[in-house]
């Protein structure tokens, strides 16, 4: 509780003044009546009457309490707070074709980009996420959802060799605008992860950079893998494992004309330190729209004050008048 004039609560100072003042005047005495004596009196036991003397001048000091705390205009107050966000739909389109098993990566390209991408995820409250897949063909792995529990388990469960090799890149893309087409959010974003050379598909990634541009989706497209040669893992004549330096292909020129096609990013990522800042990069630049509204509520309480005010002026008058009754 709190008051509207805390000032008035000042004029409460004036209360022990008027008590002391009518304890000094009930001590010098009021008026007289000459009687002719006073000893059958004199052994008379005191009445309730008498000790409710006072009572009166404390029911109206109490009263006139009341009245200037209501003068105060007491209050109850209540804070509320309303939020409303904003969300951005993102499609995270992940390159799941064979040489995304590279181990420049630790442990893999591919199983370090479904982790930080997970670290992503969790980061991204009151947003809705997809997942897309792709390598020669493309699908969708997980429609747009605010549940980031349910992103980051399909997230994990996308391996290679599930679907045709290659590197589709346009279809990649155009599938992921096709789970925003519908969208109404107000900020669209794809965020396009590959480690090769677009070599499959019959969607051209400059094509579907276009359409994303006309839908208002902003691409960031990331290039994993390290420059050179990088180990990829082979299976011998005997089905033994062992690993090959190959050369590390990344169409840069293609990523990057996407990413400025359609308001976005190109990133280079040649370790899974590089891959973390990239995605955090991209979290700090997409951000979501967070409304925070304050506002108080008063519940005024002067009444009330203002009731038990009247009520001790009445009960003043009536033991003035009726129990305490004085002898004019």
């Amino acid at each position: 509780m709190n008051f509207a004039n805390p000032h008035i609560l000042w004029l409460l100072a004036i209360i022990p003044l008027i008590a002391a003042y009518r304890l000094w005047q009930s001590r010098r005495g009021g008026s007289t009546i000459e009687v002719s004596t006073i000893e059958g009196a004199e052994g008379a036991p005191r009445t309730l009457r008498y000790w409710l003397r006072p009572l009166p001048t404390l029911l109206r000091l109490a009263a006139l309490a009341a009245l200037i705390v209501a003068l105060a205009r007491p209050r109850d107050v209540h804070h509320n707070v309303e939020s409303s966000t904003e969300g951005i739909d993102i499609v995270l389109a992940v390159d799941i074709s064979g040489s995304m098993l590279a181990r420049d990566f630790t442990p893999d390209r591919i199983t370090a980009a479904k982790q930080i991408a997970g670290e992503f995820v969790a980061d991204r409250f009151g947003d809705r996420i997809g997942v897309v897949a792709f390598a020669g063909e493309a699908f969708t792995q997980c429609p747009l959802t605010s549940d980031q529990t349910t992103v980051q388990t399909l997230l994990s469960r996308l391996r290679s060799g599930v679907i045709e090799d290659g590197t589709a890149i346009g279809n990649g893309l155009a599938t992921s605008i096709n789970r925003l087409r519908e969208s109404g959010a107000k900020s669209k974003v794809v965020i396009l992860l590959t480690d090769g050379v677009n070599n499959a598909g019959q969607v051209s990634p400059t094509l579907a950079a276009k359409i994303a541009y006309d839908q208002g989706i902003k691409v960031y497209t990331v290039g994993v893998g390290k420059r050179g040669k990088a180990p990829y893992p082979v299976i011998d004549m005997f089905g033994n494992q062992s690993f090959a330096p190959m050369d590390v292909e990344i169409d840069e020129e293609l990523l990057r004309q996407i990413a400025s096609d359609t308001g976005g990013e190109y990133f280079r990522a040649e370790n899974n330190d590089a891959l973390k800042q990239i995605y955090d990069h991209i979290d700090s630049l997409e951000k979501s729209k967070i409304e925070v509204t304050h506002y108080t509520l008063y519940d005024e309480l002067f009444a009330r004050w203002v009731i038990l005010g009247l009520l001790l002026l009445a009960a003043e008058f009536l033991f003035n008048n009726f129990i305490l009754r004085k002898i004019p």
